[in-house]
């Protein structure tokens, strides 16, 4: 098992990419159509994934149920991504992020009405806590590049990712997590090759700026790749509540970067908004961090 100081710097690295990706997004779109630049990371990360594949030797089944595993992981790549591309022409990194910070919200709120998994009324309370906030930033920011349409497409975007995870979940592939991913990433890279044809006429006709490019590169090895690798060690040796914290830290972090290094403006009221939907996160996973503290406690003690 990794060391304690390991698993902490992974936690770390981790946050840090998912709350720089929003803005490697926003920057490969500037000088690039947003499914072209959705599109060509897949066509990069393809030959990445493949090639770690065959660095650890791991097997990429190629059976039916895996095959189905494979299509429902690709519904959180490309199915996800493509409305969060779109959603650059109307909101901000920071809220990009912020809005994905909902995917507990919305994974309840599938679990509940699809598969009856019961919530606690704690959760309730949480979710209309995040509800709420989400209302102010939309009401506060109309002026400052967070438009109702980005909204409704980022929201549009984590529900597909979360109903991709039950999707997964489901089907329940004797697949490693690394094969799981590239055979995703292999079903994405198709999908987007079906793209092209609509998506032709905004072929880039020059090389893009060295930002663009970055973002472009960024996304590729950082976001597709090396959080891929942090995620899963971390899913192995820790509590899953303390890896839901990624949820609340991210989007805080998402949107001082944005603010720093692309000056996106925060207006008072959508601070606010996020200050109340990060509440309502916090809230909403009380029980599951007091559950996991009491049992890092209890281990401690042994």
């Amino acid at each position: 098992m990794p060391s304690k100081t390991n698993l902490m710097l992974t936690y770390a690295l981790l946050v840090f990419i998912w709350s720089t990706t929003p803005l490697a997004i926003v920057w490969s779109v500037e000088d690039l159509h947003s499914l072209w630049a959705l599109a060509l990371r897949f066509f990069l990360a393809l030959p990445l994934s493949l090639a770690l594949l065959l660095l650890f030797r791991a097997k990429l089944p190629l059976d039916a149920q895996a095959m189905h595993s494979y299509l429902a992981g690709a519904c959180s790549f490309i199915g996800s991504q493509i409305f969060t591309y779109l959603a650059t022409d109307y909101l901000s990194s920071g809220i990009i992020a912020l809005m994905f910070g909902l995917a507990p919200i919305i994974t309840g709120f599938i679990g509940y009405f699809v598969f009856h998994i019961q919530l606690r009324s704690i959760q309730w309370l949480g979710m209309l806590i995040a509800v709420s906030g989400l209302v102010v930033i939309c009401l506060g920011g109309s002026n400052h590049h967070i438009q109702p349409i980005g909204i409704g497409l980022m929201l549009l975007s984590v529900f597909i990712y979360c109903a991709s995870i039950f999707w997964v979940k489901k089907i329940n592939a004797p697949v490693e997590p690394m094969a799981q991913a590239t055979g995703s990433i292999i079903v994405s890279t198709l999908f987007a090759l079906c793209m092209l044809p609509f998506i032709w006429s905004h072929a880039p006709t020059e090389i893009p700026s060295a930002k663009s490019l970055f973002g472009l590169f960024y996304a590729v090895i950082m976001a597709s790749v090396v959080a891929m690798f942090c995620y899963f060690k971390l899913v192995q040796n820790v509590q899953a509540a303390t890896l839901s914290l990624t949820t609340v830290l991210t989007p805080m972090l998402a949107m001082l970067v944005g603010a720093i290094l692309n000056g996106e403006h925060i207006s008072l009221k959508v601070l606010a908004g996020a200050a109340i939907m990060l509440t309502g996160l916090v809230v909403y996973f009380y029980q599951d961090i007091q559950a996991s503290r009491a049992l890092a406690k209890k281990i401690k003690a042994d």
